[in-house]
């Protein structure tokens, strides 16, 4: 598995929280967070508005990166 590390700032109090959820669960906070980030993504997935928005910037991106390209305006 190709792993990358990220940092995650949260206020001290949500910390805590999920300090203690992953102790309680038997799981590291990264664990924790692995799962809750993959059932998001996962929601988001299934999210047609979501899916609209998503395709709305791969255009835009789209079209800056076809005029990085060609060097057209």
């Amino acid at each position: 598995m190709n792993v990358k590390t990220t940092s995650l700032r949260l206020a001290a109090e949500l910390a805590d929280e999920l300090a203690a959820v992953a102790r309680a669960d038997g799981m590291t906070i990264s664990d924790v967070v692995r799962e809750a980030v993959g059932k998001h993504i996962a929601e988001r997935r299934g999210d047609p508005d979501f899916q609209e928005r998503l395709k709305e910037r791969m255009e835009e991106t789209r079209a800056v990166m076809k005029r990085l390209a060609i060097g057209g305006p």
